[in-house]
């Protein structure tokens, strides 16, 4: 009974803000699970855990130089978190930058480009399946950035700055394999052919098909480190592939291509089956 009444009197000392508190450190701590639990950063924070539950023993047993090593340690687990944790944090931070809240709000100022930009971004997206299918029957490689909201104008700045309208010719003579820009990646940026020749980062997954070359790995690296969507035409058997957020999804048609850049980078709804299916189907990592 006793236990009864202490338990109420502390729950009617609990404020509405306190309610707003506890959820948000709830909301913050599920985040970060969600963003480490599928990394190799689960796995150095399970080494934190150990190194805590090593403090704990030394200290209750009295183990005075282990303990004051480790108390040090973790004063300065700040700056060791963000430092191990780097990747992870700049995710995050990315992911929340990108948001649909934010991109609906900002999409509330540009009311009369909305119709010109889905036009030029749908003709890139058919101009770029037309050239992948051309490729694909030639085996010409080729590498298509297309930008979304993660802006990347460092990488553009390692190519050729282009800014013209996208067409089946140009992609053919740029990826042409004896044109100068032709072994680098072309950005595609609000429908325009933005860059080409760019230097792309290559993934850190050491978990990958040890199979696939530099031009897929380099595809999954600019899609891990923001959310562009990367077009892939193999050099070597012809497969068109698609790399987002560090998957790769393979042997698409130009159908089916067409319907998953439309749905990726214009919200179109996605309701063919056979779509799903590919999508479902073998990925890469």
């Amino acid at each position: 009974m006793e236990i009864f009444q202490n338990l109420l009197s502390i729950i009617k000392t609990i404020q509405f803000r306190d309610v707003v508190d506890i959820l948000m450190i709830a909301l913050i701590i599920f985040g970060l699970f969600r963003i480490v639990r599928e990394t190799r950063a689960v796995q150095l924070l399970k080494g934190l855990l150990l190194l805590f539950a090593i403090y704990f023993l030394s200290s209750l047993f009295g183990l005075v130089m282990l303990s004051g090593l480790l108390r040090a340690f973790f004063e300065a687990s700040v700056v060791i978190i963000a430092i191990i944790f780097q990747p992870e944090i700049r995710k995050a931070l990315d992911q929340m930058g990108r948001t649909n809240t934010w991109k609906k709000f900002f999409s509330l100022f540009r009311h009369g480009k909305d119709d010109e930009w889905e036009q030029r971004v749908r003709k890139s997206i058919e101009d770029a399946a037309d050239t992948s299918v051309l490729f694909s029957r030639s085996k010409t490689g080729a590498l298509m950035v297309f930008e979304r909201e993660t802006m990347l104008s460092d990488i553009a700045a390692t190519g050729t700055i282009i800014d013209a309208s996208t067409s089946v010719a140009l992609f053919g003579n740029i990826f042409f394999n004896k044109a100068p820009l032709h072994d680098g990646a072309s950005i595609i940026r609000d429908g325009k052919l933005y860059a080409a020749g760019c230097i792309l980062p290559l993934t850190g997954n050491k978990e990958v098909d040890i199979n696939l070359g530099t031009r897929h790995r380099a595809a999954l690296g600019i899609s891990e480190q923001s959310d562009a969507v990367v077009l892939i035409v193999s050099e070597e058997t012809g497969v068109i592939s698609l790399a987002v957020n560090g998957e790769l999804t393979r042997d698409y048609n130009r159908e089916s291509l067409v319907k998953r850049l439309s749905v990726l980078l214009l919200n179109d709804a996605e309701d063919d089956e056979k779509t799903r299916r590919i999508l479902r189907g073998r990925k890469k990592q």
